[in-house]
């Protein structure tokens, strides 16, 4: 709820503090005094557009601030419970705005704002002019049962837009998904035609050189085998040593070492001829196996140059192509599996909306019914208030229609959309009607009202005295009010008083909360007669809070 409240440079308020309490907060004072003064402030708090025609002569800026219990969604701006908005506007209009000592927006400042305060009064938008606001009113009023069921409702819609959602997309999809299935499919044709294997490449390209050289090879390799095997040949030469250091060895046990490695390269040697003489044999001059080499490796390069730079990358994007061929396929299998648990989940869906239809058409009779008996009680005997379904063409978030709720101030005077068809206090009056009825239809912690006694008085002041303070028992609520038959159900009275151009509150004990009574009452304040006719009003009012709550009302 609203702690406190300051406010300095603002119209007729030079410097202002004003503490509200628990239940029904009351805002008296003579007309011009102030009091709206104080509202507006306490809205430009909550980021309502303002401008520089506000600051007060002299002031340098109109300044507000408002400290509130924090609410749940606002731990980030919070502070041992409690949350200040702040807000600033220069003589030359420009205006800042605060969170907790932290600059925001003002935008910021309504966001957060929406979920403390609710304002009614002439010229403001009220949270029950919104359509999302009329469904959720018929809804709760259609009990807890109904509630679950749009709860599951809203699940199943949910579901259903998923689904959708990826239906839609892979048919966006398939309208690209031939052409790309031809193009992979050409890919892995050409690939797996020529099927290579990793290092293939460079096998062939070793080969080619080889085939291709083989003359010169062959000359090589023939005259190698001659030094080594020919005449005067080296094996011969290194075999004959061999044998005469094996004889010195023979003769001097110390030349073994020698002898041995002499051996060892007559031995290496003879290998080494053979090995050459293999070598040249194998070489054949083969230009049929030449070409294919030569095909083989333009192929695969071929590959290479549109796919990798290597047999192991052109072997990968095999994999991917395969891969992508296996999933576009296997696209037409998902899409018909969508296509059929789209159809399960609209249908579910249809059924689940007849089932909120059916709930609603049920409690939109007795809800207007109980809406009207309350607006007569408010001095409105000629309303005529109903709850309206229109069909939507498709189902939406909330059902399968929009809710609205229409009203006449009178019985002359057609029926239209609430939010056309009421003034300001007529729809203050209404919005209190409907809390009357259904006094949990939100969770808001501060209602203010600064125009809901318009145009009424004696009997029917009482009893929007006593629904605000029904009303005030759940939250807290904030009166701006010219009627003592409202003003006498306070919990905490305040008195506005403009002195000298200057606007300043004060809260009322007793005493003077009846001298204030008997001011609005007949302009008398002070007089035995003025006073006992305040306290009367008192009592009347201390009577008719204490009387049960009817079992229609929430």
């Amino acid at each position: 709820m609203l702690r406190e409240l300051h406010i300095s440079g603002l119209g007729v308020i030079a410097d202002l503090e004003l503490e509200l309490a628990p239940g029904l907060n009351v805002l008296t004072g003579e007309t011009g005094a102030g009091k709206t003064m104080v509202t507006v402030g306490l809205m430009l708090a909550l980021g309502e557009r303002g401008s520089a025609s506000l600051v007060r002569d002299g002031a340098p800026a109109a300044r507000v601030q408002a400290r509130f219990d924090a609410p749940r969604d606002a731990e980030e701006w919070a502070e041992e419970g409690e949350v200040i908005l702040a807000r600033s506007i220069a003589r030359d209009g420009r205006s800042t705005a605060r969170i907790g000592g932290q600059l925001t927006t003002a935008a910021a400042l309504t966001e957060l704002g929406t979920s403390l305060v609710e304002h009614h009064g002439q010229h403001q938008s009220q949270r029950l002019l919104a359509p999302v606001a009329q469904a959720a009113f018929l809804d709760r009023s259609a009990g807890d049962a109904h509630v679950v069921a749009l709860g599951a409702y809203r699940e199943a819609f949910e579901r259903r837009n998923a689904v959708r959602e990826e239906l839609e997309a892979l048919r966006e999809a398939a309208r690209g998904r031939e052409r790309e299935l031809d193009l992979l499919g050409y890919q892995l044709r050409e690939i797996e035609a020529l099927d290579p294997r990793e290092g293939e490449t460079e096998e062939l390209a070793l080969e080619e050189a080889r085939l291709g050289q083989v003359e010169r090879l062959l000359e090589q390799s023939g005259a190698a085998e001659a030094v080594l095997a020919g005449d005067d040949a080296i094996v011969d030469a290194v075999g004959s040593l061999a044998a005469t250091l094996g004889g010195t060895a023979d003769l001097d046990p110390s030349a073994a070492g020698i002898a041995e490695r002499a051996r060892s390269l007559s031995a290496e040697l003879a290998e080494l001829a053979r090995d050459v003489r293999g070598y040249r044999e194998g070489l054949l001059i083969d230009p049929d196996r030449l070409q294919a080499v030569r095909e083989r490796l333009g192929a695969l390069r071929q590959l290479q140059r549109k796919y990798g730079a290597t047999d192991a990358e052109v072997l990968a994007f095999r994999a991917e192509v395969a891969a992508g061929l296996a999933a576009i396929e296997g696209a037409d299998d998902r899409l018909a599996e969508l296509e059929a648990q789209l159809g399960t989940l609209e249908d579910d869906l249809a059924e689940r909306a007849a089932t909120l239809t059916g709930g609603r058409v049920s409690a939109a009779g007795p809800l207007a019914a109980a809406v009207r008996d309350e607006l007569g009680e408010l001095g409105m005997r000629g309303a005529t208030f109903e709850a309206r379904l229109v069909p939507l063409d498709a189902p939406g978030a909330g059902g399968a229609e929009r809710v609205e709720l229409w009203f006449s101030p009178s019985a002359g005077q057609a029926l239209r959309p609430l939010v056309k068809a009421a003034s300001g206090g007529e729809r203050s009056r209404v919005l209190l009607a409907c809390r009357s009825v259904l006094a949990d239809l939100d969770d808001v912690g501060t209602l203010v009202f600064d125009e809901v006694d318009a145009g009424i008085g004696g009997e029917a002041g009482l009893a929007v005295g006593r629904r605000l303070a029904r009303l005030s028992a759940g939250r807290q609520v904030l009166v701006v009010t010219h009627l003592p038959q409202i003003a006498c159900f306070a919990d905490r009275h305040v008195r506005v008083v403009k002195d000298d151009g200057t606007a300043t509150v004060a809260v009322l004990d007793d005493r003077r909360r009846a001298e204030e009574l008997s001011r609005m009452l007949a302009g008398l304040a002070g007089t035995d007669s003025a006073v006992s006719h305040a306290q009367e009003l008192l009592a009347e009012a201390e009577r008719l809070r204490s009387e049960p709550v009817g079992a229609a009302r929430g």
